[in-house]
């Protein structure tokens, strides 16, 4: 996910711990295949849901795409692709 110069603003503290930069352009880290702000917990029947640390400071694109929303499952499945780690 590209996090522009107002996100990297907004994100304050945060920045570096959930964003990196690729050349001169920051994006979110990702961990295991999710975001790097994703952590898990324990709901009260057992199972296990990811919350987002960084929620009010999110970066713009996280605000305009619904959480697990077609059009952000499709933008997930489309970038997938592109980042690929290097060994």
């Amino acid at each position: 996910m590209r996090v522009t110069g107002a996100d990297w603003t907004r994100l304050g503290a945060e920045a570096e711990r959930v964003a990196c930069f690729i050349g001169n352009r920051a994006y979110m880290k990702m961990t295991d295949g999710r975001c790097a702000a994703l952590r898990p917990r324990r709901t009260p029947g057992g199972a296990t849901e990811f919350f987002c640390t960084i929620y009010e400071k999110r970066p713009q694109a996280c605000r305009d795409l619904a959480r697990g929303s077609p059009e952000c499952e499709g933008e997930l499945a489309a970038k997938t692709e592109r980042v690929r780690p290097r060994i």
